[in-house]
């Protein structure tokens, strides 16, 4: 990810140094929504701690093997694995000194509003383009385009669909305005012992209304974030995923994590160790609900458009898995677990641990419906380690204040109010 080589071409906002005017900034971005970071979560002294993490610069040896990976944008996509795949990316950038193309307000491009150019903030003035794109937004092809280099990787991760509104439903209950409906209806007396989700799957076109701003997640959430048409078929959807297909270099399988990141690393020319990770954003077991065949069965037909999105990446990505070799990818499965293992054991003293239980520094952001748990750093570790082993167990909204301040030397603007 070099920061001043540009012989590729690109297609910038703007030229290297060139600053956006007032006048660029006219349009009213989106409140936060739900799917979406809180305007302002970190509190000032969180975003000083995150400032003030240990370096992460590396040894001079170390910097040797830097393989200086192409550009990437990275869709990040509601509960499915994402945050891990962003954390890798987060310490990748911070590694290799890469430009950043941030959101102009907080922590995501004004979703869940289509991603335009003009919600990427500027590009520093000692850099000729974006290196790294990874903060949550809603997929356009055309507009991204604009922002990243001809030469960007395209990559996004998708989940199997009911567990992923499963996840979406536990995480977002009180913000998505169709399930605190549902929510609302399962806390009467005559549906004591019922849930929330079982309510909403009984009968959820009485509870979703699509104009609803807040109800973008409640139907097929990932084919929304893909950019296509979440409500219903209709006659662009096939070639509409065709699109897709030939857009992205790689579409990560969360059931399949570990082969993606081989496959990931193959495209980025990585290192085992440089793949390393723990899950991020892991819910408390009594947060998540088992789906009988009857749950599952309705979720199914209600999020039908996300199962074939699922089912066309799932083949698309063991064709890749095929030509890659399946016996190279076993076999680099196999050693990114050990790298991984030994990585985890030499940073984390503790999994799973309950949010009261955790620094601010390192506590993920929790909702009022799921415990989001995190992890606990080893001590006594060297003050290299100690960065590399933060960073490696970093929330996304401190990462992501940490790495912005970095760059451009302030803090996130908040969404105005007016």
């Amino acid at each position: 990810m070099r920061r001043t080589n540009n012989q590729h071409g690109t297609r910038n906002v703007r030229p290297a140094g060139e600053k956006r005017t007032q006048k660029g900034r006219e349009h009213k971005q989106t409140p936060a929504r739900p799917g979406s970071a809180p305007t302002h979560i970190a509190s000032h002294e969180q975003e000083t701690k995150a400032r003030l993490l240990p370096t992460a610069e590396l040894s001079n040896q170390s910097v040797k093997k830097r393989r200086h990976p192409p550009p990437v944008a990275f869709l990040k996509t509601h509960k499915t694995g994402s945050s891990t795949v962003q954390n890798l990316l987060f310490r990748l950038g911070e590694k290799e000194k890469a430009t950043f193309a941030f959101p102009y307000y907080t922590y995501q491009f004004s979703y869940p509003e289509r991603f335009r150019a003009e919600f990427v903030d500027e590009l520093p003035e000692d850099s000729s383009q974006f290196d790294l794109l990874c903060s949550h937004m809603r997929l356009d092809l055309n507009q991204l385009k604009k922002v990243m280099p001809l030469n960007a990787i395209l990559i996004t991760i998708l989940r199997e669909p009911l567990r992923t509104f499963e996840s979406v439903f536990s995480y977002y209950t009180s913000s998505v305005h169709a399930f605190s409906r549902a929510k609302e209806i399962a806390a009467r007396p005559e549906n004591k012992g019922r849930t929330a989700l079982s309510v909403f799957l009984d009968d959820p076109e009485s509870l979703w209304d699509p104009k609803v701003p807040s109800n973008h997640l409640a139907k097929n959430p990932m084919s929304f974030d893909m950019g296509l048409n979440n409500e219903e078929w209709n006659a662009s959807w096939p070639e509409d995923l065709y699109r897709l297909e030939e857009a992205f270099d790689l579409v990560m399988i969360a059931e399949h994590f570990d082969e993606s990141l081989v496959l990931l690393g193959a495209l980025l020319g990585l290192e085992p160790q440089d793949l390393a990770y723990v899950q991020m954003n892991t819910r408390h077991a009594s947060d998540v609900t088992a789906l009988d065949e009857d749950s599952r069965v309705k979720l199914r037909s209600w999020n039908a458009l996300d199962s074939l999105l699922y089912d066309f990446f799932l083949q698309e990505f063991w064709i890749k898995a095929e030509h890659y070799g399946l016996n190279r990818l076993k076999a680099g499965v196999a050693e990114l677990k050990a790298s991984t293992e030994k990585i985890r054991n030499n940073c984390v003293s503790r999994s799973a641990v309950p949010p009261s239980e955790l620094e601010d520094l390192v506590r993920p952001w929790q909702t009022d419906t799921a415990t989001i748990l995190g992890y606990e750093v080893q001590k006594n570790l060297s003050l290299e380690d100690q960065g590399f082993c933060v960073r490696l167990v970093l929330p996304e909204l401190q990462y992501h204040s940490h790495l912005y301040f970095q760059q451009y030397g302030r803090d996130m603007r908040s969404v105005p109010s007016d």
